[in-house]
């Protein structure tokens, strides 16, 4: 059976979402691997990396500060510099040439962050001065993240115009679009969320005042690009980066409502506890589903029958997948072909060089050296 015998797409069919065509439906996740030095910016070794996985219907890159308050982990790349969209171009250049579509996820990280990462006398910034349970990556290893202070109503607009800047800059670096971070307990999820957002403020309190901020960055980025190029990334239930709120279901159907007409490119939602169970806690994904018209990419420990059930049910227009990526340069390959990945070297995967980044062998090489 051919595609065009078929009244709903495969994993494999080429899908237009926004201005972003897709050769197939399996998307690059994306994956902080602390890699990039001397200024924040992407090295030789990272065009190597995405160029090799180029294959994937959409890379999304790792998260990218947008500012240097935004950094929460040593050696993320920004793109709030002329060095580091001119790295990001090398990128942009080496996916293009082997026919890929790449967009980069804007990132502030708020209160995941500890001082030494940050401008001398800075301390992590929040929508309330409420430290995080949990560990930010530092030089000196996992350490407990510090002590943030909660950000001024007058320093929002700033935050917003990083946002809005850093998309400009991904267009100048050759990107086909962005994917505004707003999932996993960083900084526009912490505004969300009334586990960490604990403001009486515009930006604080009901529902209306918390979604305000996602909405705002969402609508200035929209607004610099285009909404075709945009997509944004949610994940309701995660209680990664100590994110929680007592009610998420009613919250992320509002934060969808109000981005909804602007016709963005898509939702990339991260189903469960992020890296870990799908059933962590409650929640009906097809009624936030039916808040958005627009294409849905799904993400969370989906293998090769659960990604094509998915997209073949119509439950989602794509699957986004992380780890199997990092160990499978030729993933779309292997799994068209029902063939075996390789394992992932977790002990790699923070730091350092080539090994367990750019020295994964495809299938092509296996049979080489067979």
């Amino acid at each position: 059976m051919t595609s065009t015998d078929r009244t709903t797409p495969s994993l494999f069919d080429p899908a237009r979402f926004g201005d972003l065509e897709l050769a197939n439906r399996v998307v690059m996740a994306p994956l902080t691997r602390n890699r990039a030095v001397d200024g924040r910016v992407p090295t030789p070794l990272a065009v190597d990396y995405y160029a090799q996985r180029a294959s994937a219907g959409l890379i999304i890159t790792e998260a990218t500060q947008v500012g240097p308050l935004g950094q929460g982990y040593l050696d993320t790349p920004g793109i709030y510099s002329s060095e580091q969209i001119e790295g990001w171009r090398k990128v942009t250049d080496a996916v293009h040439a082997r026919g890929g579509r790449i967009v980069v996820q804007l990132w502030h990280v708020g209160r995941i962050s500890h001082t030494s990462l940050l401008p001398e006398g800075e301390v992590p910034v929040a929508p309330s001065a409420i430290r995080a349970e949990t560990k930010t990556f530092t030089a000196e290893g996992f350490v407990d993240v510090s002590e943030p202070r909660a950000l001024e109503l007058d320093e929002i607009p700033g935050v917003i115009e990083e946002f809005r800047r850093a998309a400009r800059n991904a267009i100048e670096a050759g990107f086909d679009g962005v994917e505004v971070h707003a999932a996993n307990g960083y900084l526009i999820d912490q505004f969300l969320r009334d586990g960490s957002n604990r403001r009486s403020d515009a930006y604080g309190g009901d529902i209306e005042g918390r979604t305000r901020l996602f909405s705002e960055v969402v609508h200035a980025v929209t607004g610099e690009i285009g909404a075709g190029r945009v997509g944004v990334r949610i994940s309701p239930v995660t209680g990664s980066n100590d994110a929680n709120d007592s009610n998420p279901q009613p919250l992320f159907e509002r934060a969808l409502e109000r981005v909804a007409p602007l016709g963005l490119a898509y939702v990339h939602i991260i189903e469960g506890e992020t890296g870990g169970p799908r059933d962590a806690a409650p929640f009906d994904y097809k009624s936030l589903r039916a808040k958005f018209p627009g294409a849905w990419i799904v993400n969370n420990g989906y293998d090769r029958e659960m990604a094509i059930g998915a997209v073949a049910s119509g439950d989602a227009n794509a699957v986004a997948f992380g780890v199997p990526f990092i160990a499978n340069p030729d993933l779309v390959r292997r799994l068209q072909e029902n063939a075996p990945l390789n394992a992932a070297d977790r002990s790699t995967f923070y730091g350092g060089g080539a090994q367990g980044y750019t020295d994964y062998p495809t299938l092509e090489d296996a049979t080489a050296n067979a």
